[in-house]
Order: structure tokens, then sequence, then C-alpha cells
């Protein structure tokens, strides 16, 4: 008996729908680097210490971590669908985002917040506009990895059995452009209004506009769920509660999350910090050295679909798992050398990542596909998202530490933009190091990975296309 045809069926409508979705991806992702190339104008304005800045990054993680916001967001996703949850997600970065803007942009005042139980200090005195910003990119973080999660299950509903891998690759890819942006353009607007806030608003602006784009997709899903309908497709298993107990008993998935967690936490914290180690290590102008990080996200942009539709004819996902985690180790312990400082140097380190950036994530995100059942998948998602957010939250942290701690060459006031600035300079080799470490523990995961499907027969070494 002939399958019946429906709208996912046809390449136009399930492509337009991948834009429809990726577009979101680009606008979350600005607004979530959007700060990083200002490390030290936001430092020098806001007289933000390397680990206030470090503290204020890690609040994108506080709520999911903390709070478990992002595994009740994969739950409230398999049990309303992504077209509500979008729509919710992209609602709540909204209100994150102008929270974040508004203790940036100077309306907090001064003084700090202190934060012990009894007579025991847990954070030492942190500046008041630092625990604010934080807190609304906690909130921008809940909306954003909720909004994560709905995408990858949309792409995965619209691509299954087809270019899976590609679509994922893709969607990603889309995201990376967001992240080039954000390390593109902050400096040319603070120079333009000489206003640190200035990236957020037009990151909110972004927003608005792509809350406009999702709702073209929910009617074109919708027409999606009324064609199976009436073609007697059987809707999915109702979500329950205890399905997250059934994917935590699922060891190729805890593989999976492991490898996730210390592969991004090698990743996007290093990107938070990445244009001060370009200007300080390899003395680059900091009018320039945003480009340099740029990179990586425009190498991920090209090189993600080529990995994922090499996947999707291929196969050979864990394979390629390890092939990444090892390229980002031996990119990390070549930053760590003092010796190498060259401009070339940079620009071939952040290439190389970006082909590490690219290798994982592509074949990483449909492995999920095939060892969890698709009406699982959103709580999966989101459980693997909440391990990450661990990594997304602590590391810059250590490193903002780490680098106050252990890491000050000198320290100098200078005047900037008619202000007294204090410039402090750093060694980063021990935050390379640190990220290093996170790679060469990913590898022992990626094999562990391998080795599982190996025994269990998931597919993760088969091609993703059906005949």
């Amino acid at each position: 008996m002939k399958k019946s045809s429906s709208l996912r069926d046809s390449k136009t409508a399930r492509w337009f729908v991948l834009i429809l979705v990726s577009f979101t991806m680009l606008c979350m992702y600005y607004l979530t680097d959007a700060m990083a190339p200002l490390q030290e104008k936001l430092q020098g304005n806001l007289n933000w210490t390397a680990t206030e800045y470090g503290f204020f990054t890690s609040g994108y993680g506080w709520f999911n971590v903390f709070l478990l916001m992002i595994v009740f967001s994969g739950m409230l996703l398999d049990k309303l669908g992504t077209r509500f949850t979008g729509v919710l997600a992209i609602g709540i970065m909204l209100i994150g985002a102008f929270i974040k803007y508004w203790a940036i942009d100077g309306h907090i005042g001064a003084g700090t917040y202190e934060f012990s139980i009894g007579s025991w200090q847990l954070i030492s005195p942190t500046s008041k506009s630092a625990v604010i910003a934080g807190l609304g990119f906690g909130i921008f973080g809940v909306g954003s990895e909720m909004f994560g999660i709905s995408a990858n299950k949309a792409v995965v509903r619209w691509f299954n059995g087809k270019e899976m891998a590609l679509a994922i690759g893709l969607n990603t890819s889309t995201g990376r452009i967001g992240t080039a942006l954000a390390m593109f353009t902050p400096l040319p607007l603070y120079k333009l209004t000489h206003n640190v806030s200035t990236p957020i608003i037009a990151a909110m602006i972004l927003l608005c506009v792509s809350l406009l784009v999702f709702f073209l997709f929910t009617f074109m899903d919708k027409k999606l769920d009324r064609e199976e309908k009436e073609a007697g497709v059987l809707s999915e298993e109702e979500f329950k509660f205890s399905d997250v107990f059934e994917i935590a008993r699922n060891r190729a998935f805890w593989y999976i999350a492991a490898l996730c967690v210390l592969f991004y936490s090698a990743v996007f914290p290093f990107i938070k910090f990445a244009t001060n180690l370009i200007v300080q290590k390899f003395e680059v102008d900091d009018t320039f050295a945003g480009y340099i990080p740029a990179l990586l996200p425009f190498s991920a942009l090209l090189l993600t679909p080529l990995f994922g539709g090499i996947s999707d004819k291929k196969g050979k996902a864990a394979s390629i798992m390890i092939l990444g985690s090892i390229i980002l180790v031996v990119v990390h312990l070549l930053f760590a050398i003092p010796s190498l400082n060259s401009f070339s140097v940079a620009i071939g380190l952040v290439v190389l990542l970006g082909i590490a950036f690219s290798l994982v994530p592509s074949a990483m995100w449909p492995a999920v596909a095939k060892i969890i059942p698709h009406s699982k998948l959103g709580t999966a998602y989101a459980m693997i998202f909440w391990v990450q957010n661990w990594g997304l939250m602590g590391v810059p942290l250590l490193i903002g530490y780490v680098l106050d701690k252990y890491c000050i060459i000198s320290s100098e006031e200078k005047l900037i933009d008619g202000k007294m600035q204090l410039i402090t300079q750093y060694n980063y080799t021990i935050p390379m190091l640190i990220f290093a470490c996170f790679g060469a523990v990913a590898i022992l995961f990626a094999f562990l990975l391998k080795a599982e499907d190996k025994k269990k027969g998931y597919g993760l070494e088969l091609p993703n296309v059906k005949e």
C-alpha cells in the first residue's frame, strides 16, 4: 500500500519551514553573544572585574540549571507541541533581553550585592548591575533553550527519514550567522552610539521580527497536522512524566549528554573571552579583534551542512564526534602556547576550531533522534540542554575567576572615550588548558558512545536517509 503524501513530502515546503524556524535561531544567538566583543568596554564602563563579567555571562544558565526550567520546557514541548512552546519561548527571550538592556544601560545604581548564608560567603561582593544583567540573561536563557529544543524537534518532525542531519546542520549554521554578527557588529554600534547597550536594542528588534516569522511556521505546521489526521496517521503516544525515567535509563543518552556539555563548555565560554584574548595575546587592535572569533561561526556556517550531508548519506555519526573532539583539544593546546602569538596563527586556529564546531553538532543532534522515540524527543533534548547549561553557567564564572586570581599581568587606568577606565592585561594560558581538558574528556565519552552503539545497534554509524 502506497504511503499517503503530506506537506512534509514537498521539498519546497519542508525547506521553507526550515528557513522560518532557523531565522529565530539567528536572532537568538545574536543576543546570546552580543556582549562578547565588548568585554573590555563593559568592564571599563560599568567598573566590572573579569570575575563579574564571568558572573554576568554565567547568568544564562542560572534558572535552567537550578530551577530545572529547561527540563520543564521539554515536558511542555512534548505535551503542548512546538507551536505553543516556540511562541512562548520568544516572548520569554524578549522579557529577559529588556532586563539585560536595563542593567547594562546604566539604570541600576552603584553598589554591590553579597551572597552568603550566615557567616559562609557563597560569592564575593558583586556589582548590582552585573547581578541584574545576569538575571535578565538568565530569563533570556530560559526562552533561548526552550526555543532551541523546539526548533530541533520541529526539524526532526519535518525531515525525519529525509535529509535530517543536513537540515539540523543548516538550522545550527543559521544560528552561527547570529554568532558571527555578534562578533562583527557590537563594536561598530558602540563606536557609533558610545553606548554598550545598543547591540541589545538591535537584538530585541530582531526578536520581534522573528516572532512574526515564527507565526507563519505555526500555520504550516497546523496544516501538516490536518493532513496527517485526514490520512489516518496515528498521533504520537502522549507524553508521561515516567518518560523522564525511561530516558534516564538509556546509557547512550548520558554519553551524548556528557559529550555535549564538555564540548560546548570548551567552545561557547571560549567565544565569550575570545575577543579579549585576541587583543591581549595576539596584539590585535580591538577594532578588528572581534572579526577573528567571527571566523569560527562562519566556518561552522559553511561546514556544518556539509558534514551533516555526509552523515545523512554515509553515517559515521559517532566517528565524526570523535574526530571533532580531537581537533578541539589540539586547537586549545596550541592557543595555550605563549610563543604562538602571530596574527596568522590566531586566524588558523579559529578556523580549525570552526571545523570541530561543525563536526560534532552535525552528528550529535541527529544521533539523539535515533536513540529516543519522537514522542519523548523534546524532553530528551531538554535534559541534554540542562546538562549543557551547567557548563554554560559554570565555565565562564570559572574562567573569570581564574583570570583575576592567577592570570593578571598588569593593571592601569587609561583615558578612553573621555573616561578613565581600568585596563587589565591577562595571560590566557591557564584558561586555554582548562578548555583543552574539557575536550580531552569529551573524546572519552565519544568512544564510549560508539561502543554503546555497536552493542545496542542504534544505527549511529548508519546513514540517515532512508531509501
